[in-house]
C-alpha cells in the first residue's frame, strides 16, 4: 500500500472516530437520568438519587413530607423528551394521580445539570408539583354529602336526618381532674362499660373529645345536659344522624348506619376511609353507594404548619387550589313500606318472647308493606330470610295440586284419626274436631286442617307436582323485582315414603319465610302469582354498585342463617322459575276453602274483622328432639287488597298464638 492510501485511511479514521466521540457525548446518561428520577418519584423515594445542590436524604424528606398529606397514594411519573444546551438538559416530567374516581394529571419542568461525566437532576420542588415554593406542603381535604334517605311508601321518611348528642369526655375540658375517674364516673352514668371506657380515653391525645354513646334527641332521654356536665370533662355535642323513627323500626331489613371501622374500611377497595360514616345490615349496607354519594376532594399547596385559626383568619385564603372532584349528592332509596303498617307490625310483635314475624303485602302489585321482625329476633331478619317449615299453611299448595288433579273443594277425602306411612305414624293436631273424621269435604279437611287427609294424597300428588304447586303460587322462585336479601322458599322436586308424606303437610325439608307465605296467601288473593317488590329504584346514579352493596338488589334467594329450629335451612337450593302460574279459577277455589277456616274452621275468631271477609289458613309444624316437640305456628290471610303472614318460632298452635296477632294487626290496620 503507497503512503497516499495509508494517509486516506488515516483520515478516515480520525473522522470516524470523531464521530463516535460526538454519538457518547453523554445523552443515553442524562435519558437514564431523567428515567431514574420519574420513577423514583412514582415510588415517592428520592434517597438513591444523586441530586444537583441537594443531599439524598435532605430531599426524599422534603418530599415525604410535600406529599404527607395525600398519604398512601403515590403518582404514576413519566419522563418526557430531553432538551440539551451546553452542559444542561431539561424535559417535561407528566404526573397522573388517581383522585376518588378521576385524575389529576399536571406536567411539571425538570432539569439535569452535567457534573464531570454524570447527568444529575436539579432539585427544587416545583419538580413535584407547579410553582411549589420551598416551605409549601400539599394537603387534601374531602367534603362528604348528607347521606340520602330511605323513603317508604308516598315518599315518606323512613330513614333521615335527626337530631342526636354525642356524649363523651372532652380533654381539654377536665381542668387537671383525673381522666380516669371522669371516665368511669361518665361510663356509669350513660351506661357503658366503664374500664373499657376509661382505656379509651388514657389512649386518647390531650385534645381529643372522646365519644362514649350517641343518644336520639326525640325527648325521651332520661339522662340530662346538667348531669353530664357535671361530671369534669363530660360534654353533649348537637349532632345529627340519618336514622329510622325509632331505634327498633324496621332496623334488622333497613340495617344501621355508623363511622366505618377498621374491617369495612379494608373490604371497600378504597371507597371508603376513616371517618366515612356507612351502612351495617340491611339495605343501608345493600345499597350503601347509591346513599353515601361520592365525596368532593379538593387538593391544595399551602405553607407548612398553617393552623386551622390561621386560615379562617386570613383573607383571601392562603391556600391555592391545584384541583378538586365535584361532591355528588347520594340518591334516596324508594321502598313499598308502609309507614303506620311497618309500625303496627312492630307494636303488635313487641311482647311475643320468641323470634317472630309480620309481613304485609299487597297482592295487586307486590308492594311489601310490612316486614316486621319481632323482639326474640335479636336482630336477624326473620321477616325476610327466616327459614321455617310451613306446616299446614303448605295444604295450600297441596290444594292446588289437587285440582289440577281433578278435585274441587266439594271433592270427598278420608279423614282418619291417624295414618302409617313406612312405620311412621301421622295424627292431627290436638283438638281435632271428631265430627270431621272419616269421609268429608276437601273443604272441610282444609278448614280444620286434617294432616291425615292430606298425607292420603301422597298417591294422588307427585313431589314434582307439589314442587310446580309451590312455584305456581309464587314461592320457591327468584323475586328480580324484590331488591332485598330474601329467602321465597325451598320445596324438593324429589322425595319418597315418610318424606314426601311430609312434604304434604309442609315439613320434612319444605321451608319458606314469612314472606314466602305471605306472598303464597297474595297469589291466592290476586288470582295469579305475586311478584314481591321492595325497592323501587335500585342502584339508582351509581355506575357500578361498590364494595358497600354486599347483596345483589332483586334476588330472592339470598344466602340466609338458618333458624334455631331448623337445621335443614343451611342446605336450601336455588329457587326455580314459575312453570305453571295459578290460574284465576284455581286461585278462587282456594279462595272459597281459605273462607271456610273463618267460617267453618278453627280460625272463627277473624270473622269479626271489619270491612271485607278474611280467608286464611293456620299452621303448626314441629321441630327440634324435645318431647313434645317445639312447633312454629303459622296463620296466614287474605283481607281484601292486603295478604299477611304471622309467624311465631316457638308458639305451639297457629291458631292460638299466631292467630290473635293476626287478629289485632288486621283490626287495628282497617
Amino acid at each position: 500500500m503507497g503512503n497516499t492510501s495509508k494517509l486516506s485511511l488515516a483520515l478516515v479514521g480520525l473522522v470516524l472516530g470523531a464521530s463516535l466521540v460526538a454519538c457518547g457525548d453523554g445523552r443515553d446518561g442524562a435519558e437514564g437520568a431523567a428515567q431514574q428520577l420519574a420513577t423514583a418519584v412514582s415510588a415517592l423515594d428520592v434517597g438513591s438519587v444523586a441530586f444537583e445542590g441537594k443531599e439524598s436524604g435532605a430531599a426524599n424528606d422534603q418530599l415525604k413530607e410535600i406529599f404527607q398529606g395525600l398519604d398512601p397514594d403515590k403518582p404514576a411519573v413519566q419522563a418526557g423528551e430531553l432538551t440539551f444546551e451546553s452542559d444542561t438538559a431539561t424535559f417535561p416530567l407528566n404526573y397522573t394521580w388517581k383522585v376518588g374516581a378521576e385524575e389529576w394529571k399536571y406536567t411539571v419542568s425538570a432539569q439535569l445539570t452535567k457534573s464531570g461525566d454524570k447527568w444529575l437532576p436539579v432539585w427544587t420542588p416545583a419538580i413535584l408539583v407547579p410553582d411549589l415554593a420551598d416551605g409549601e406542603i400539599i394537603t387534601r381535604a374531602t367534603q362528604t354529602p348528607q347521606r340520602a334517605s330511605i323513603l317508604g311508601a308516598g315518599g315518606a321518611p323512613l330513614v333521615a336526618y335527626r337530631p342526636v348528642v354525642n356524649v363523651g369526655i372532652d380533654k381539654p375540658a377536665l381542668g387537671g381532674a383525673d381522666p380516669a375517674d371522669s371516665a368511669t364516673k361518665l361510663a356509669q352514668l350513660v351506661g357503658v362499660d366503664p374500664a373499657a371506657y376509661a382505656q379509651q380515653v388514657a389512649a386518647a391525645g390531650p385534645d381529643a373529645f372522646v365519644p362514649a354513646i350517641t343518644f336520639r334527641e326525640d325527648g325521651a332521654r332520661t339522662i340530662t345536659d346538667q348531669q353530664i356536665s357535671a361530671i369534669p370533662g363530660g360534654r353533649a355535642i348537637p349532632d345529627s344522624l340519618p336514622l329510622a323513627p325509632t331505634r327498633t323500626f324496621a332496623r334488622a331489613l333497613l340495617g344501621t348506619v355508623s363511622e366505618a371501622n377498621a374491617e369495612q374500611i379494608e373490604k371497600s377497595g378504597g371507597a371508603l376511609k376513616p371517618g366515612d360514616t356507612t351502612g351495617a345490615g340491611g339495605l343501608q349496607q345493600q345499597y350503601d353507594t347509591q346513599l353515601r354519594g361520592t365525596d368532593g376532594i379538593v387538593i391544595r399547596a399551602q405553607k407548612a404548619g398553617l393552623t386551622a385559626a390561621e386560615i379562617q383568619a386570613a383573607s383571601p385564603d392562603p391556600r391555592r387550589v391545584l384541583f378538586e372532584t365535584g361532591i355528588k349528592p347520594g340518591t334516596p332509596l324508594k321502598t313499598t313500606l308502609d309507614p303506620k303498617l311497618q309500625q303496627l307490625a312492630e307494636d303488635v310483635l313487641g311482647k311475643v318472647g320468641p323470634a317472630s314475624a309480620i309481613v304485609a303485602l299487597r297482592p295487586s302489585s307486590g308492594a311489601v308493606l310490612a316486614a316486621a321482625s319481632g323482639p326474640g329476633s335479636n336482630g336477624y331478619d326473620t321477616a325476610m330470610l327466616g327459614q321455617y317449615a310451613p306446616g299446614s299453611i303448605f295444604k295450600m299448595v297441596d290444594s292446588l295440586a289437587m285440582f289440577r288433579k281433578g278435585m274441587t273443594p266439594d271433592s270427598k277425602v278420608d279423614c282418619p284419626a291417624t295414618l302409617t306411612v313406612d312405620g311412621r305414624t301421622f295424627k292431627n293436631a290436638e283438638g281435632y274436631p271428631a265430627s270431621s273424621l272419616g269421609s268429608v269435604t276437601l273443604r272441610d279437611a282444609f278448614a280444620h286442617s286434617c294432616n291425615t287427609a292430606f298425607i292420603n294424597a301422597r298417591d294422588t300428588v307427585s313431589q314434582a307436582q307439589l314442587e310446580s304447586a309451590a312455584t305456581s303460587l309464587g314461592v320457591a322462585v327468584e323475586a328480580p323485582a324484590l331488591g332485598a336479601a330474601a329467602f321465597l322458599g325451598s320445596v324438593p322436586g324429589d322425595a319418597e315414603g315418610t318424606e314426601h308424606a311430609a312434604s304434604m303437610i309442609g315439613q320434612g325439608k319444605v321451608l319458606l319465610s314469612p314472606l314466602a307465605a305471605a306472598i303464597m296467601a297474595g297469589s291466592v288473593a290476586k288470582g295469579a302469582p305475586v311478584a314481591p317488590q321492595l325497592v323501587l329504584n335500585p342502584n339508582e346514579g351509581v355506575t357500578s354498585p361498590g364494595a358497600g352493596s354486599t347483596a345483589t338488589a332483586g334476588t330472592g334467594t339470598e344466602p340466609a342463617a338458618p333458624s334455631s329450629g331448623d337445621a335443614t335451612a343451611s342446605a336450601a337450593p336455588p329457587a326455580k322459575a314459575a312453570e305453571t302460574p295459578v290460574t284465576a279459577a284455581e286461585a278462587a277455589a282456594l279462595a272459597d276453602m281459605m273462607r271456610a277456616v273463618v267460617t267453618s274452621g278453627h280460625a272463627g275468631f277473624l270473622a269479626s274483622v271489619p270491612g271485607e271477609p278474611v280467608g286464611a289458613k293456620t299452621g303448626t309444624a314441629e321441630f327440634g328432639k324435645d318431647t313434645p316437640p317445639k312447633t312454629h305456628a303459622w296463620i296466614v290471610a287474605v283481607h281484601g287488597d292486603l295478604a299477611v303472614a304471622v309467624f311465631v318460632e316457638d308458639g305451639g298452635l297457629g291458631a292460638t298464638t299466631s292467630g290473635p296477632l293476626l287478629k289485632e294487626f288486621l283490626t287495628r290496620a282497617s
